[in-house]
C-alpha cells in the first residue's frame, strides 16, 4: 500500500484519524476533507468506511485468474442471445411457430446482474457491446514473454481474457479477448507496448507467415456492434500504435483503404524479410506510421472481419505435400487461372515439429459458408489421392458452438445417427475430427460459448427449483403466470421426452425405434426452447413497465410514453400466445407416443397431457388480460381469435391423449 503515501486509511483507523485530525491536517487541500460531511447522522463512520474503502482499496487486489469482468458479464448476454436465436433459426424453417419466433426475436435479454463498463452510459445498448480481439505474437516459445503479453492484456480494465494460444513450431501466440470497444483498443495497446520491449524480430523464425512482433490484430463484432464499429476500433488502434511506437502499420479487411490489401496474405506477402525494400515504394506506403523498416519489430497488420476459425489437419508427410493440398483448396489456389475448391478457405501447409506430422493449415474466414466438416473432408479426399494418412485434425484458439453443432448436425443426417444433447453431439464431432489428436480437446476451454459462465447468471432457468418457486411467490409482478406457464410448459414437453427414451433402446420394444427416433426429437426440442419463454415472459412484461415509468410532464412525452406502453403490451401478448402456438404442433406427437410408447409411462404421458393443456390455459389468460388495455383493434381481434383456438385446440387434444391412455392395458 506504498501508493497511499503511509497515510493510516485503513478499516476504522480512517475514520478516527478523520475525526482527530490536526488543524494542519484539516488544512491541507490533498485530503479534500469536509466538517460538515454527514454532520448529525448516526451512521456517519459506516458510510465514511464504505465510500473511501472502495475508492481506495479496491484497485489494490489483486485481480484472479478468472476474474468477471464487465466484458465477461456482456459475453454472458451473447451466450443467451446465441442461444436463443439458434432456437430462433430452428423454427424459422415451421411456418406454424412463427409467433414463438417473433416472441423470441422481440423479447429483450435480461440485465440484472450484469455490471456496466466503468464511464459507459448505463443503458441495454452500452451495456451490450462487444468486440473480439484476436492479436498474433511472434512468440511462441518464451514462456516469460507469453505470460508478460497475458498479463497486460487482463490487466486492462473490462477486458477478458480467453485464450492464450502457443505454437512452438510456428514461433507465434494468439490471444484472443473481449470488450467493449475503447476497452479492446486499449487492452491491444498494452499488449504491443509488452511485446516491443520482450520481442526482437531480427532474431525471429518460425514456420508461419508473419511481418512483426505483433503480426496482426484484428477485431470481430460480437454483440451490438457493426463492423463498422470495429474498422473504427482498428484505425483507431492503428493510428496510436504508430503514433506511440513509431512503426508501420497498415489496414487490411473491411478496414482496408485499397483493395489491394483487403486480403492479409497480399499484405504479408515476403513477410518480414521483404520489408525494408516494400516499405520504400510508393504503392506499399503504410496507412499510419513512418515508412521505415523498424528491425526489432517489422510492421502490424490491423483490421476488421467476421469470426475466423484456425483450422489445421496433420499429415504423416511432407511439408511439401501438404503444401500441394493447401494449394489445391484454399479459395485462391494456385493462382487466377488454377482457383481452388473451397470459398473464403486459406491455406498452406508446413511442418509441425513438436508433433512430427505436416499439417494443411487453413483460416476458414466463413464457416457458414464453408463448414468445418467440409475443410476435413476435402482435405482426406486429396490425402487419399496422394496416399497420405490423415491423422486427426486441430483448432487454433477458440471457435463458435456453432459450427460444431452444424458439423454434428451432417454427420447425424449422413450416418443416420440418433443423438440429442449438446453434449453428445460435441463429443461426436471431436471424434470425427480428431480434434484431440495433438492434445486434450475440452469444450469449456476451446468453445467461445463455453469459456465465460456467469457467477451470478440471473436467467429464472438458471434458478434452483426452490429459488424459482420463491421468486414467483415473492411480492414482485414479474416472474408471475406467464413464466410459470412456461415453465410447465417445458416440464410437459420434457416428459413426452421421457416416455419416448424409456421405449427406446429396449430389447421389448426394439420394433419401435424407428418410431420412438421420429418421435423423440420433437419434444426435447421443445423442452429447450420453452426454457426460453421462462425468461421471455418476464422481460417483456418488464418492458411495458419500463414504459409506465417514462416522463410525461410535455404533450410529446406524453405521446412517446404512450406508444411505448402500446408496444410493450404487444410484446406481453406475443410470449404467451407464442407458447401456446409452440405447444400446439406437440399434440400429434403426443398422440402417437402414447399409443406406442411404454405402457408403464401411461401415467407420464397423461400428465404430460394435462400439464400442457394448463400452460396452454395459463397462456391464454395471460394473453386475454393483456388485451383489453390495447387500442389497436384488429390486432386484438385477430389475437383474441387466435388465443381461443388454440385454447379450444388443447382441451380436445388434451382429452383425446387421456382416452388413448385409458386404452392401454
Amino acid at each position: 500500500m506504498e501508493e497511499l503515501d503511509g497515510r493510516n486509511v485503513i478499516c476504522d483507523n480512517y475514520f478516527t484519524s478523520y475525526e482527530h485530525r490536526s488543524e494542519e491536517q484539516a488544512r491541507a487541500p490533498d485530503l479534500l476533507l469536509n466538517p460538515d460531511w454527514m454532520l448529525g447522522k448516526l451512521n456517519n463512520r459506516r458510510l465514511f468506511l464504505e465510500q473511501p474503502g472502495k475508492a481506495l482499496v479496491s484497485p489494490f487486489f489483486k485481480r484472479r485468474e478468472r476474474i468477471r469482468t464487465e466484458a465477461s458479464a456482456e459475453v454472458v448476454n451473447v451466450i443467451k442471445a446465441t442461444t436463443a436465436q439458434r432456437a430462433i433459426v430452428l423454427i424459422d424453417a415451421r411456418p406454424e411457430l412463427t409467433a414463438f419466433s417473433t416472441a423470441l426475436a422481440a423479447a429483450p435479454l435480461r440485465a440484472s446482474g450484469v455490471r456496466y463498463a466503468p464511464g459507459k452510459k448505463t443503458t441495454a445498448d452500452a451495456m451490450a457491446q462487444l468486440v473480439e480481439c484476436v492479436p498474433n505474437f511472434s512468440e511462441g516459445r518464451s514462456r516469460e514473454v507469453i505470460d508478460a503479453i497475458s498479463a497486460a492484456i487482463s490487466g486492462t480494465s473490462g477486458c477478458s481474457l480467453l485464450d492464450v494460444d502457443p505454437g512452438a513450431s510456428t514461433n507465434r501466440t494468439v490471444y484472443t479477448f473481449v470488450g467493449s470497444p475503447e476497452a479492446v483498443v486499449e487492452g491491444a495497446l498494452n499488449a504491443a507496448r509488452q511485446a516491443f520491449s520482450l520481442i526482437d524480430m531480427s532474431r525471429h523464425s518460425g514456420e508461419h507467415p508473419r511481418t512483426g512482433a505483433l503480426d496482426v490484430c484484428p477485431f470481430i463484432p460480437v454483440q451490438n456492434v457493426t463492423m463498422a464499429d470495429c474498422v473504427q476500433c482498428a484505425n483507431l488502434f492503428g493510428q496510436k500504435l504508430a503514433e506511440t511506437m513509431q512503426v508501420p502499420v497498415y489496414l487490411y479487411g473491411e478496414a482496408a483503404r485499397q483493395e489491394a490489401r483487403r486480403s492479409l496474405p497480399a499484405v504479408r506477402a515476403g513477410e518480414y524479410e521483404a520489408l525494408p525494400e516494400k516499405l520504400k515504394r510508393s504503392e506499399w506506403a503504410p496507412d499510419f506510421g513512418p515508412a521505415d523498416f523498424v528491425p526489432a519489430w517489422g510492421a502490424t497488420v490491423t483490421g476488421a472481419r467476421k469470426f475466423l476459425i484456425a483450422y489445421n489437419v496433420n499429415l504423416i508427410a511432407t511439408k511439401e505435400q501438404a503444401h500441394r493440398i493447401a494449394l489445391d483448396i484454399r479459395e485462391q489456389g494456385r493462382g487466377k487461372e488454377q482457383p481452388g475448391l473451397l470459398k473464403k478457405v486459406q491455406g498452406m501447409g508446413w511442418y509441425l515439429d513438436e508433433a512430427n506430422v505436416a499439417q494443411v493449415s487453413t483460416n476458414i474466414l466463413d464457416y457458414e459458408l464453408t463448414p468445418l466438416q467440409t475443410v476435413y473432408q476435402e482435405i482426406c479426399r486429396a490425402a487419399e489421392d496422394l496416399k497420405l494418412p490423415v491423422v486427426g485434425s486441430q483448432v487454433v484458439g477458440l471457435l463458435p458452438l456453432k459450427a460444431l453443432l452444424d458439423a454434428a448436425d451432417f454427420y447425424i443426417h449422413k450416418e443416420q445417427l440418433f443423438v440429442l444433447e449438446e453434449e453428445h453431439k460435441v463429443r461426436l464431432v471431436i471424434t470425427k475430427l480428431g480434434l484431440d489428436s495433438l492434445g486434450p480437446f475440452n469444450p469449456k476451454e476451446r468453445i467461445i460459448e463455453y469459456m465465460v459462465r456467469a457467477e451470478d447468471d440471473s436467467r429464472l432457468v438458471s434458478l434452483s427449483l426452490q429459488k424459482f418457486v420463491q421468486s414467483v411467490g415473492a411480492r414482485t409482478a414479474a416472474p408471475g403466470g406467464g413464466s410459470v406457464s412456461a415453465a410447465v410448459a417445458a416440464l410437459g414437453a420434457a416428459l413426452g421426452a421421457m416416455v419416448g427414451q424409456m421405449t427406446y433402446g429396449k430389447r421389448q420394444f426394439e420394433n419401435l425405434d424407428g418410431v420412438m427416433r421420429r418421435l423423440i426429437p420433437p419434444f426435447h426440442q421443445a423442452m429447450n426452447e420453452l426454457l426460453l419463454m421462462v425468461d421471455a415472459d418476464s422481460t417483456a412484461f418488464n418492458s411495458y413497465m419500463v414504459a409506465l415509468k417514462m416522463t410525461k410532464t410535455t404533450k410529446e412525452e406524453v405521446q412517446r410514453r404512450e406508444a411505448a406502453m402500446q408496444e410493450g403490451l404487444k410484446r406481453a401478448v406475443s410470449v404467451p400466445l407464442a407458447l401456446a402456438e409452440r405447444i400446439h404442433v406437440l399434440w400429434p406427437s403426443l398422440k402417437e407416443i402414447v399409443v406406442y410408447g411404454n405402457v408403464a409411462c401411461r401415467s407420464d404421458a397423461q400428465v404430460a397431457a394435462k400439464v400442457l393443456e394448463a400452460a396452454v390455459h395459463g397462456a391464454y389468460y395471460n394473453v386475454m388480460i393483456n388485451l383489453r388495455d390495447i387500442r389497436d383493434e384488429p390486432f386484438t381481434a385477430a389475437t383474441e381469435q387466435r388465443a381461443t383456438t388454440l385454447l379450444q385446440n388443447a382441451k380436445d387434444a388434451a382429452a383425446a391423449v387421456l382416452a388413448a391412455a385409458a386404452q392401454r392395458k
